[in-house]
C-alpha cells in the first residue's frame, strides 16, 4: 500500500476550508507505519546520528521509532511548561501569532548530530523554531524529516534556507 493511501483527509478541520491530513490511520496500519519509519531512517542507516528530536505529539511517535531504528537517543521538544527539569526555550512564529517550545537543557551535547522528525511540514514555523532551539544548544541538525509535505505553504523551503536538508515521503499539493 502506498503511504499516501494510508493517510486520511478530513475536510473542514479544524476550520472550514482546511483539508486536515490525519496520520492516525497510517499509525494504525502496521505495514504503513513500518514503511514510513523505514523510509525516514533509510538515508541515515549506518550513519553516526546521536539523537533524534521530535515535536509533540505525533513527532514523539515517529521520532521515537526513528531513534530506535538508528540506535540514537530521543529528545522531546514540548510546549512551554510541560517538561519537569531545567529547560531552554525559544519563541517561534505561528500563522497567527507566536508560541514557545522548550527542551531540557541537558538533552543534547555540543556537536551531536541530530535529526528532527515530525508528521507534517506546512508553513515551517514550528520546525524552524525547533531547529533554532537545537542549534542554540549546540546540536548539528543534519536533517528534518516529515511524512507529509504541504509544498504550497513553503515550509520545506524555509527549513532548507536554514541549511538543513528536508526529507518528506508524501506531498499533498493544493488545498
Amino acid at each position: 500500500m502506498p503511504l499516501r493511501a494510508a493517510i486520511r483527509t478530513i475536510p473542514d478541520y479544524p476550520k472550514k476550508g482546511i483539508l486536515f491530513r490525519d496520520i492516525t490511520t497510517l499509525l494504525g496500519d502496521a505495514r504503513a507505519f513500518r514503511k514510513a519509519v523505514d523510509e525516514l531512517v533509510q538515508p541515515w542507516a549506518g550513519a553516526k546520528i546521536e539523537k533524534v528530536a521530535g515535536m509533540e505529539a505525533r513527532g514523539f511517535i515517529l521520532g521515537g521509532a526513528v531513534a530506535h531504528q538508528l540506535s540514537a537517543g530521543f529528545i522531546p521538544i514540548r510546549k512551554k511548561g510541560k517538561l519537569p527539569h531545567k529547560t531552554v526555550s525559544i519563541s517561534y512564529e505561528l500563522e497567527y501569532g507566536t508560541d514557545e517550545m522548550e527542551m531540557h537543557e541537558d538533552a543534547v551535547a555540543q556537536g551531536e548530530k541530530v535529526i528532527l522528525v515530525d508528521d507534517l511540514i506546512a508553513t515551517g514555523g514550528t520546525a524552524e523554531g525547533a531547529i533554532r532551539l537545537l542549534q542554540k544548544m549546540g546540536a548539528d541538525v543534519v536533517a528534518a524529516c516529515f511524512v507529509i509535505d504541504l509544498p504550497d505553504l513553503g515550509g520545506a523551503k524555509k527549513i532548507e534556507a536554514l541549511g538543513v536538508p528536508v526529507r518528506t515521503l508524501v506531498a499533498f499539493e493544493g488545498h
